[in-house]
């Protein structure tokens, strides 16, 4: 790795280190456009329309209902009803209900979910391959999990 490179990968990593999560709780209800830049965890109710260059999980008893959904990433646990666009990734964990179209560049679906839909690639190419990497390095890797919160 050149000097360059590893500038910019700490570069990376400082930025990601500064993420904010923002948590809805299991009483939350939020009717309305949500638009944010950072992390979210859905455990609530929502219904509406969601904007972000961040990440997103709804997490297992969430129940989400949506004229559309883009984010970077997007991870399932609990039901989406209506499209969803993620440029990085969408993940449907086991237990998942996803009713709608999907648009991405990467796509995880576990046993035992619920989808009903399309599924559109994008045409970039991801950085690592999703079907190569062991399914626990996988879901270590990723930046939110329900079960943290559980």
């Amino acid at each position: 790795m050149s000097k360059k490179e590893a500038l910019e990968t700490s570069a990376e990593e400082k930025i990601e280190e500064k993420r904010t999560l923002t948590v809805f709780g299991p009483e939350t209800e939020f009717d309305g456009i949500l638009e944010f830049s950072d992390d979210l965890i859905i455990t609530g109710k929502f219904n509406g329309r969601i904007k972000s260059t961040g990440n997103l999980e709804v997490a297992k008893d969430a129940i989400c209902t949506v004229e559309k959904m883009t984010a970077k990433s997007i991870v399932i646990s609990g039901s989406v009803t209506g499209n969803i666009e993620a440029s990085d990734r969408v993940e449907i964990c086991s237990g998942g209900s996803v009713i709608g179209d999907i648009v991405t560049s990467r796509i995880r679906i576990e046993n035992n979910v619920e989808f009903e839909g399309q599924v559109t690639m994008l045409d970039k190419i991801p950085e690592d391959n999703l079907f190569v990497t062991a399914s626990n390095e996988y879901k270590q890797a990723m930046v939110l999990r329900t079960d943290v919160i559980e």
